[in-house]
């Protein structure tokens, strides 16, 4: 089924990337875990899919049902929070770029960017993001290409 943005929220919850399935006619997409897809030759992929992992129809539409929900054309969907960071920070900075984060940040989130992504030549600053004095001094000293905020400080 065709979902647009005309249609409700509830409409789209249910409808978008949930188009029957050809082959039995199942309504409700079946569940792909993990596969090896039948190409037709090297490089021939059938509708873009070569291994479960890469790409996988379940994980299609489910990006296709959350970017119905959020109004959106696309959306991506990953493993972990950590991989889905991982992911925006790579493709947001460059070498050299520098990021303030919050001194009280998710220790995952901390290591990822002090140790990975320094190693790749990211710098950071921890500031406590209560203090918009101490933001405003850490993104001025260096070459910040952004702030990273998580919960917001109560303070």
């Amino acid at each position: 089924m065709s979902v647009s943005e005309n249609q409700g929220f509830n409409t789209r919850a249910v409808h978008a990337g949930q188009a029957f399935e050809p082959r039995t006619g199942a309504v409700v997409p079946p569940v792909h875990f993990s596969s090896t897809y039948a190409q037709d030759g090297i490089g021939g992929l059938r509708d873009g899919y070569e291994y479960g992992r890469g790409t996988n129809p379940t994980r299609d539409a489910l990006q296709e049902q959350l970017a119905a929900l959020e109004g959106g054309s696309h959306a991506y969907s990953f493993s972990s929070g950590l991989a889905a960071e991982d992911s925006l920070i790579r493709a947001l900075t460059r070498p050299g770029d520098h990021i303030v984060l919050g001194n009280d940040a998710y220790g995952g989130t901390y290591r990822l960017i002090n140790r990975v992504l320094g190693d790749w030549g990211i710098g950071n600053t921890p500031v406590d993001m209560a203090d918009l004095d101490a933001v405003r001094k850490a993104v001025a000293a260096h070459k910040t290409r952004f702030v990273w905020v998580e919960t917001p400080p109560t303070r």
